[in-house]
Formats: structure tokens, sequence, C-alpha cells
């Protein structure tokens, strides 16, 4: 495999004690931005990107059983976390894009299906809207679609929402009062915060907040024009089932909608079985990619 920098790593896997090889390397944009990536596997290439403030490593216990069903799967790491590079100030959603863009032309394997949690939905579908010959479907898992329903004046997250998220994130705050909001922003009544406790880059999160709200949604939005699975919770506050409609009623045919139940915002450590099924079952129903194999 073509990189950069190599070697070879053991992950644990979230879902339980076995071990698997990780290949660990980094791509190389420019003399100030590279990007570290966890793959795994052989196959049709699939991309993982994480959640708002959070990294790569979120992603292993998705990856591990989509390797295992035969596919290549790639968890890049996002400028800021891990031993990602590259300038945070001032950038929009099109600069988080552009180093997934990277990374899929690094793998040789384009077009990829990418899969998007949360935030990483938003940077998804900006790589699709800016380089379509890279991708090949988008899988969004607890995706805000960043408009509201065509007869609603809304805004997408409100105020008080925003403010539970930004107290997740903010590891100077004692756990108690951040378990409480992850019970309410990101976790179903029935499944337990205390995972998400750790794994927060809080500069991250905050650099990401403001490369979206320097994004128009339109830059986006539609995600280019590739079939889109859209994978929404049951108690998702962030993501409202009330919104679940709004990508296929702008896009048409192109979105399946899916519902998982007992699950919030997190959706991976709450129910990870399910959606891995449900992104195997739509990435085999797909038809043949074209591969540009290196």
């Amino acid at each position: 495999m073509p990189g950069n920098t190599e070697q070879q790593a053991q992950a644990t896997s979230h879902a339980g004690d076995k071990q698997s090889a990780v290949r660990r390397y980094e791509v190389t944009r420019s003399a100030a931005i590279s990007i570290e990536v966890y793959e795994l596997g052989a196959g049709p290439a699939i991309v993982l990107l994480p959640s708002l403030g959070r990294g790569a490593t979120d992603m292993l216990e998705l990856a591990e059983p989509l390797a295992a069903a035969g596919y290549r799967v790639l968890c890049p790491e996002p400028r800021g976390n891990g031993r990602s590079v590259g300038p945070l100030a001032d950038k929009t959603l099109h600069d988080w894009a552009g180093d997934i863009a990277a990374v899929i032309e690094h793998a040789g394997q384009a077009p990829v299906v990418i899969v998007g949690h949360a935030h990483g939905n938003w940077i998804a579908r900006t790589v699709a809207s800016d380089r379509p010959d890279l991708v090949r479907a988008l899988v969004l898992l607890a995706g805000s679609a960043g408009k509201v329903p065509k007869d609603v004046d809304a805004v997408p997250i409100p105020p008080e929402v925003r403010a539970q998220i930004e107290r997740c994130g903010d590891t100077s705050l004692p756990d108690a009062v951040r378990l409480e909001s992850l019970r309410a922003v990101f976790f179903a009544p029935c499944n337990d915060p205390a995972p998400w406790l750790q794994g927060w880059n809080t500069e991250l999160m905050t650099m990401q907040t403001l490369a979206q709200k320097r994004t128009p949604v339109d830059d986006f939005f539609a995600g280019g024009n590739v079939p889109i699975l859209n994978v929404q919770a049951e108690y998702d506050v962030i993501a409202p089932q009330r919104y679940a409609n709004v990508l296929r009623d702008y896009l048409g045919e192109r979105v399946t909608n899916l519902t998982i139940r007992d699950a919030a915002h997190a959706l991976l450590p709450e129910r990870l079985d399910e959606v891995v099924a449900a992104i195997i079952d739509y990435v085999a129903a797909l038809s043949p990619a074209r591969s540009t194999v290196a």
C-alpha cells in the first residue's frame, strides 16, 4: 500500500475483547497538513468520519465488523486531533473535506462509500459535493440535515441544545455536569453515557463548530448526487425525528431513511450491531463501483 509513514498497530474493539490488526499511517497534503489514518481489512473501500470534537478511534468499533465483512475501512483522524496536523483558524468544512479527499486519493480506490457520524455527516456531504468523482454513496449516522422542513420556520439546532453539546466536550467541567449533558443530548434514556466522558478534544470541537458556521448550507446540503442512507435515532434531540424526512423531501428518492430505536445522537455506543447491519445491507445493495485502484 502506498504511504508516507506506515506502521502496524493493535486496536481493541469497543464491541469486544478481540484484537484486530490496524494499519496506521499518515497522508501528507502539504508541508503544513498531514492526516493520520487507521486502516483495517481489504475489499471495497469505506471511509468513516467521527462526530464533532471526537477522533478516529471512536470509529474503530464500527470499522472492525465492517472489515470482517469484507471491506477495506479507512478512519482518518480529523485535522487537529491525534497525529493529524494542519491550520485550524478561519477554516470551513471545505478544508476538512479536502483532507478526506486526499486520504481517498491516497488509497487509490475511488469511488468510495463515506460514513459520517453526526458532525461527520456534514463533512461527508461536503466531500461528495466538492469531489463527486471520489464518492460512490453516503451513509449518514444521526446526522442533522442542516435545514428544516420547507413549511417550518426554525433553527435546526436550538441554542439550549447547542449549549448542552458544548458542555459535553468541555473537559474542564466536572464529570457530573458533563454526564448530565450527555444524557440530555447524546444518549437515549435507557443507555449509559459514561463511555463518552472520554475522547473529547475541546479545541477541535470549537474549530469545527466555527468552520461549520462559516460554510453556507447549500455548499454541502445535496451531498453531490449520490445515493444516501440516512440513519436516524429514535431519541435524537439534535437531529430529531420530526426532521427525519428533510433530506428525502429536498433530494428525492436517492435518500433512504432508516430509524434505529432506543438510541440517540451518540448512536454507535448505543446500537452498534444495528448500525453495522444497516451499513452492510445498504452497501451490498449498491450498484458495483468502477474502482480506480492505483
